[in-house]
């Protein structure tokens, strides 16, 4: 069995205790990783403080360079990347290389980005400047559903921005975040980047930690509440990413059976484990029986099975605690007599798999329309007034999301101005650049990840005025 290890100030290093992970596949152990003792998580900060003066020292043109080089490792050692994905998350393979690819791309766009310098004032008394500088330690906090995806958002905008960072992916997916921290030690100084991993408290101590400067955590709302009490102590900066129980909304008018197609993988892709994922579809009532007939249809062509077969679409939940929560909700849909139109149980094999389940009107209060799912299972809802849709879809504490769906794209666009979310789509779902900020409202987020916004998350204002 494979024994990973952590990066720290620029070495591999091990732990005294190790801890399982589970390949959702089989349900046997894959490998195993360290468990960071707090020795270990001391020593991570204080490298990352250490080489903080230095880095934030580099010419920006040398750090634009070197998310290029990281960019370069990653590209070569794609293949070997995106199998551990595979191996630890549970996705099939061809969507463990887009998520690899995704993060050299992220890293190269990033790369390009610039900070702004802004004259306040240029007159015969005074010259005001103001200029974006960075934090300093970063913490990282990244969870199992993407785990080198998610990094897009934090590694290239954090080190660009000058910061250095100490980074804990999730325990049950932690593998691909290890190994990417010991191939990037080619390419980056000791101490500028540093893995570490482990199960328990480690999140809260690194949340709570007095040498980190700034928190970039991606996960569920509550364990955000948890990070967010945590910085307050010391008012430490966070950046939020967190759940999302995003509307789509199909108007009358659209094309069934393509619509019917693309927002099966908009709520099944990755067997449901997107924070953006279309997780409640409201369909007009004048195509609801075509529609439903059509995503029926579609989805008994998608093969669910092992994620490194040729032809399966969905792999296994990824672990054990999503897989019974998703088992949960299904419980609660079958003792409340929702209808069933596919799926519904385990597939019947070894390993966490659920069958895409879509469940027919069910009503607004049931659980499976005001909980998350995270896992392959979607409402599939009738309305008929567009007021109505639109407060079905607001209603909640959540806000990541939305997508409406039509053959008029303007109609659709005065649908999704309405609606309460950090990003709307129009006749597509998911569609992220790095070039673009991506936010939620309400209970979804704490600032912004992505574009010159989700750079200047890592930095906090300069101002200097000279007087004349």
């Amino acid at each position: 069995m494979r024994t990973f290890t952590m990066t720290v100030d620029g070495v591999a290093v091990s732990s005294p205790t190790t801890f399982d992970v589970i390949d959702p596949t089989d349900e046997t152990v894959l490998a195993s990783a360290p468990e960071c003792t707090d020795e270990q998580l001391d020593h991570a900060v204080a490298a990352a403080r250490k080489a903080f003066p230095a880095w934030a020292a580099t010419p920006f043109a040398e750090r634009q360079a070197a998310l290029i080089a990281m960019a370069d490792v990653v590209d070569a050692h794609a293949d070997e990347l995106h199998r551990v994905v595979t191996a630890e998350q549970g996705k099939p393979l061809a969507m463990a290389a887009a998520e690899v690819a995704g993060l050299s791309h992220w890293l190269r766009a990033t790369a390009a980005l610039t900070l702004p310098e802004t004259v306040n004032e240029d007159g015969a008394d005074r010259l005001s400047t103001t200029r974006r500088v960075p934090l300093g330690v970063v913490a990282a906090i990244t969870p199992w559903n993407y785990p080198l995806g998610q990094l897009s958002f934090k590694l290239g905008p954090a080190l660009l921005a000058g910061n250095t960072v100490v980074l804990k992916p999730s325990d049950l997916a932690p593998l691909s975040a290890l190994r990417l921290g010991a191939l990037l030690v080619e390419v980056l100084p000791a101490g500028v980047l540093n893995v570490v991993s482990g199960t328990g408290d480690l999140g809260a101590r690194i949340t709570a930690h007095r040498g980190v400067d700034q928190i970039s955590f991606t996960g569920s709302t509550r364990t955000g509440r948890a990070v967010m009490a945590n910085a307050a102590a010391r008012l430490t900066p966070v950046t939020l990413e967190l759940g999302g129980n995003d509307p789509a909304i199909v108007l009358p008018d659209v094309d069934v059976p393509a619509v019917a197609e693309a927002l099966f993988w908009a709520a099944f892709a990755n067997s449901g484990q997107i924070c953006l994922a279309a997780k409640r579809v409201y369909v007009h009532a004048d195509v609801h029986a075509e529609f439903r007939d059509a995503l029926v249809a579609y989805a008994a062509t998608v093969r669910t099975g092992d994620p490194t077969e040729e032809g399966v679409g969905l792999g296994p939940v990824s672990n054990r605690r999503q897989y019974e929560a998703v088992l949960d909700l299904l419980k609660d849909s079958e003792d409340n007599g929702h209808t069933v139109l596919t799926g519904g149980s385990p597939l019947g094999r070894k390993g966490f798999f659920v069958e895409p389940t879509i469940v027919d009107d069910p009503p607004e209060d049931a659980r499976i329309v005001q909980e998350e799912q995270f896992g392959p299972v979607l409402p599939l809802l009738v309305y008929r007034d567009v007021d109505d849709v639109v407060a079905r879809a607001n209603a909640g504490d959540l806000g990541l999301g939305a997508s409406v769906w039509s053959a008029d794209p303007a109609a659709a666009r005065a649908i999704g101005d309405r609606l309460d979310a950090g990003t709307v789509w129009i006749n597509e779902v998911m569609h992220l650049s790095p070039l673009v900020p991506f936010a939620g409202r309400k209970q979804s987020g704490v600032g912004a990840e992505s574009g010159l916004e989700g750079l200047l998350a890592f930095t906090s204002p300069r101002t200097t005025t000279v007087k004349r």
